[in-house]
């Protein structure tokens, strides 16, 4: 019976050794988005995107001027041709509009797997410069302050500064 006693007065001792502990552990916060804006690698990468999607929008736009003149072409010569020709030349239109759809359909799609392909190893350096910024001052947890992360206070210190030294940016 005393060694039963003994050990639960030594798990609660334990359990509120513990909980001490984690009461003391230290938490910052950084805002990773206005870190990413400031990286000069991000800047390079968003110019790049800008350029692909400029390549994709001009050639969307193309096609678009291209199947508006058709209609204009078929809708005034409709009336001098034969019916076998306005149904042909219908589903041309059908499927030039098809092939345009289907084409900015591509470009949204290859545009976002290109902006994660290019984002995902700016973020791990963010990151790695984040931890090792955390470690180095003695921060068990980092909490990320941009606008809508769920942080709602964030008095604590302030990361970023740091990071951005660590990043050798300004």
């Amino acid at each position: 019976m005393k060694q039963l006693k003994s050990l639960l007065i030594a798990a609660i001792l334990f359990v509120g050794a513990s909980q001490a502990v984690s009461a003391q552990a230290k938490v910052a916060h950084i805002n990773v988005k206005e870190l990413m804006d400031n990286m000069p690698d991000m800047k390079a990468a968003n110019t790049q995107l800008e350029k692909l999607n400029q390549t994709y929008t001009t050639e969307y736009n193309t096609m678009v001027e291209e199947f508006k003149k058709k209609v204009q072409q078929y809708e005034k010569e409709a009336t001098t041709v034969t019916d076998a020709v306005n149904e042909t030349r219908s589903k041309e239109l059908q499927d030039m509009q098809s092939r345009i759809q289907s084409y900015q359909q591509n470009a949204s799609k290859e545009l976002n797997e290109k902006q994660e392909a290019i984002y995902k190893p700016i973020l791990e350096k963010a990151k790695a410069a984040i931890q090792k910024v955390a470690k180095a001052k003695g921060y068990q947890y980092v909490l990320d302050s941009t606008v809508g992360s769920g942080v709602l206070v964030a008095d604590g210190p302030d990361l970023l500064a740091d990071v951005k030294k660590e990043l050798g940016f300004k």
